[in-house]
């Protein structure tokens, strides 16, 4: 394996199978900045409709690509979603090389300490039902269709300009975790194990700061914002991606530093 630019590389709600997903996207991405460790943090695939009606060879190509990262040697942690499906379930070719987690505890080269879950702990009972879920996929799926048809309507190219469907489930999703209760118990299961910090996934907010005393740093997700989260080699994790805010790096303690936002590439 060639020497990879970046130690780790963490992401999660890729969602492939999806109708709303963006694999073009997430390959162009990890093609971008190949990792020494690829952590995904759930939600991984989204196979609610039948017989994969979505399945693209987009989404196949990065299923395989991680897959060869792994056969390569990059070392591959794949933590399971509420979203993600029984892996002896699931069809042979989407399945990934590795055996599903619920928690990660990863050391960044720092000596930083982090869990790692999907996020969906967080969530109360009613939400976390697995009716809810299957609820929400097939809601957002009937949403994301009529989208695309009003854009094939419209005659427009989809191009990366939000449209009134996306903005609309996403300020409903920022309104629902809106007091960032999520942020503040997360942070807690990670102190409550003496570790630095949190990375999760799940919320499609994407985030990285210390302003509940431990970092918190949510990967985003490959739907609506389009990030991920990257550990340097000197153990620094940047937030990266394209509709996120700019990069920065934190630290334990609450301190956060500024730094340029790395470039989403696109193929």
């Amino acid at each position: 394996m060639s020497s990879p630019r970046y130690r780790t590389l963490f992401l999660s709600d890729l969602h492939l199978g999806a109708i709303g997903s963006r694999p073009d996207l997430v390959l162009a991405f990890l093609r971008a900045n190949p990792a020494a460790t690829y952590v995904l943090a759930g939600d991984v695939l989204d196979l609610w409709q039948p017989l994969l009606p979505h399945w693209r060879a987009e989404d196949q190509a990065v299923i395989d690509h991680l897959n060869q990262r792994q056969a390569d040697g990059a070392t591959l942690v794949w933590l399971r979603g509420n979203h993600d499906p029984d892996p002896m379930r699931a069809p042979a070719h989407v399945r990934l090389n590795a055996t599903p987690v619920t928690r990660h505890v990863h050391t960044a080269a720092d000596g930083t300490r982090f869990l790692v879950v999907h996020g969906d702990e967080a969530d109360s009972r009613l939400v976390r039902a697995h009716v809810m879920t299957r609820l929400g996929s097939r809601i957002d799926h009937g949403l994301r269709r009529l989208d695309h048809r009003l854009r094939r309507l419209g005659r427009g190219a989809r191009g990366e300009a939000r449209s009134a469907i996306e903005a609309l489930l996403m300020s409903l999703n920022r309104w629902a975790y809106a007091r960032r209760a999520h942020e503040r118990r997360l942070v807690a299961m990670a102190r409550a194990e003496g570790l630095d910090g949190v990375i999760c996934g799940h919320f499609h907010i994407a985030g990285l700061h210390a302003d509940h005393g431990l970092i918190y740093a949510n990967c985003g997700d490959w739907v609506d914002s389009f990030t991920g989260l990257i550990e340097r080699r000197d153990g620094a994790i940047l937030l990266s991606g394209g509709r996120a805010a700019p990069g920065a790096t934190a630290r334990p303690g609450g301190d956060t530093d500024r730094a340029p936002d790395l470039a989403l590439a696109r193929t």
